[in-house]
């Protein structure tokens, strides 16, 4: 072999060696560049200040979730439906009746309607009156929950699970009423819900029978809130 020759094949070979080192470097470094670093936590592109915090899920929904609720809904293409995992009637009240109660104040699908619905269904189970007895107050208290709540679809379904409970507690209601006076007299005065809180107020009514006397619990209730006045039974 030639010196010009045995120069040229040395200078092809070191050529090869560097661009294999340069190859093999390359997986190297790109692994060192997709490594985190601890400024990257610092990065404001990774951070929005005005993203809407990640709500933790409400004592309903996490319930629900857990299956506790023995009832689940069933999408239908006219209307939604509840089906339940066993009888209606073989269920408890407590503690099932008050957590619906509470899950009126929910605002999110699918838990608006489970609530709802599942207080309606379970109070028209036979023998619903001896079992809401013992737990009417804590049935009111989260019913005034959902009445005193912004919300004006809250109040709506807090409203007509109250006429719902009156119609199976009957007289017995009517110790617990002057808790919920207050709101349904600032409802009274708007113009929005005046003629659904009117139409309730009867129900109610007729449902306690002439033993109820709103006018005894009215000097709990600002002067300028004394819309329930009309609708006082002697």
């Amino acid at each position: 072999m030639s010196s010009a020759s045995s120069g040229q094949f040395k200078a092809a070979n070191q050529r090869h060696k560097v661009k294999s080192s340069t190859t093999a470097s390359t997986p190297s470094s790109t692994t060192s560049s997709a490594r985190s670093r601890p400024s990257d936590k610092l990065n404001p592109k990774t951070i929005d200040p005005f993203a809407e915090p990640r709500r933790s899920p409400s004592a309903f929904a996490a319930v629900y979730s857990r299956g506790e609720i023995p009832c689940r809904l069933v999408h239908g293409s006219v209307k939604h439906t509840l089906q339940w995992d066993r009888h209606p009637q073989t269920i408890p009240f407590d503690p099932l009746l008050i957590t619906l109660a509470e899950g009126l104040k929910e605002t999110r699908h699918p838990y608006t309607f489970v609530s709802q619905e599942g207080f309606k269904q379970l109070l028209l189970v036979p023998g619903a009156e001896e079992k809401v007895l013992s737990i009417l107050p804590k049935l009111v208290t989260a019913l005034k929950t959902a009445l005193v709540h912004p919300d004006g679809g809250v109040f709506e379904r807090g409203l007509n699970a109250l006429v719902q409970l009156s119609s199976v507690a009957g007289p017995s209601l009517n110790i617990h009423l002057k808790q919920l006076l207050t709101s349904l007299s600032k409802r009274l005065m708007e113009k929005t819900y005046k003629d659904q809180v009117s139409v309730a107020l009867q129900k109610i009514e007729q449902h306690g029978g002439k033993s109820i006397q709103l006018s005894e619990h009215l000097h709990e209730i600002p002067k300028k809130d004394k819309g329930l006045e009309n609708y006082i039974l002697c």
